[in-house]
């Protein structure tokens, strides 16, 4: 019997939002935030003897050797993490570090620029209209309750379930399957009732897979694929290019699983696996 279709994820970046548009420079985005962080601490807890941009450097090797140690061990890094250190390092006794009120002072926003790709929204909406849950799992080292204001800003947030996660939440990174299964059992569904979409073949699809989901793979213009061909990669079940491509694939895989008139269901076979 064909499992029901009862949820689709999606990763974030590159996938919902596009950042090729962004107009400004990470590490400029990243001290905009930071500087908030010292005059809030300044303000309410005791003024720093650092200069900001040691304190921005400090922050930002912490983050670095996280993330460096997160590609070995999976374990998620956490941004708050490298500002508490980075914080005692400019002084700050640590009893007196309250990490929540930092980062809302840090207070995350979309950056300058990126956008959400055009079909995102009217295929989001597709899906909850035939009752299928919206999830997302992002490999994000900020916790997804400041990046929901990206969601929010964006206009997305009323599309999705309460399921978002972000690594940093969960204590695990993708491919480990640990984070999607988190996700399932948010949503309350199985791996074949659930699919996953997103850019990255390795942390998205192929943890997917590892996980008992398919993996939609989105295909980024600037990047190119990936030779799947004697790699030891298992291909992704779906490759698009839009997430209107989706649906004919998910059609195919549930059948029945919109309630409203759909287009005939199409041959995926070159979709499937065109590189």
């Amino acid at each position: 019997m064909t499992a029901k279709l009862k949820a689709v994820l999606f990763d974030m970046d590159d996938t919902l939002l596009d950042w090729s548009t962004r107009l400004v420079d990470w590490h400029e985005h990243e001290r905009r935030h930071l500087s908030r962080v010292l005059d809030f601490v300044g303000r309410t807890v005791q003024p720093l003897n650092v200069e900001p941009e040691h304190f921005f450097d400090s922050v930002h090797e912490y983050a670095r050797a996280g993330w460096m140690e997160a590609e070995r061990t999976l374990r998620a890094p956490s941004h708050a993490l490298a500002l508490e250190r980075a914080l005692i390092d400019a002084g700050l006794p640590p009893e007196r570090i309250d990490l929540d009120a930092c980062l809302d002072a840090y207070f995350w926003e979309p950056m300058a620029g990126v956008t959400v790709f055009p079909d995102v929204p009217d295929v989001l909406q597709i899906l909850r209209e035939n009752d299928v849950a919206v999830g997302l799992v992002t490999n994000a080292s900020i916790p997804m309750r400041l990046r929901d204001r990206e969601l929010e800003t964006l206009g997305l947030l009323p599309y999705f379930s309460p399921c978002r996660f972000a690594a940093v939440d969960t204590g695990y990174l993708k491919p480990h399957p640990a984070i999607f299964q988190t996700a399932l059992n948010c949503l309350g569904v199985s791996s074949q009732e659930a699919v996953f979409v997103g850019d990255n073949l390795d942390a998205d699809i192929v943890g997917a897979q590892n996980a008992g989901m398919r993996g939609v793979l989105r295909r980024i213009a600037s990047r190119p694929l990936a030779d799947f061909n004697g790699n030891g990669y298992r291909p992704p079940d779906g490759i698009v290019d839009t997430l209107w491509e989706m649906l004919p694939l998910l059609d195919l895989w549930y059948p029945g699983w919109r309630r409203t008139a759909s287009a005939e269901v199409e041959d995926t076979s070159t979709t499937r696996t065109s590189l």
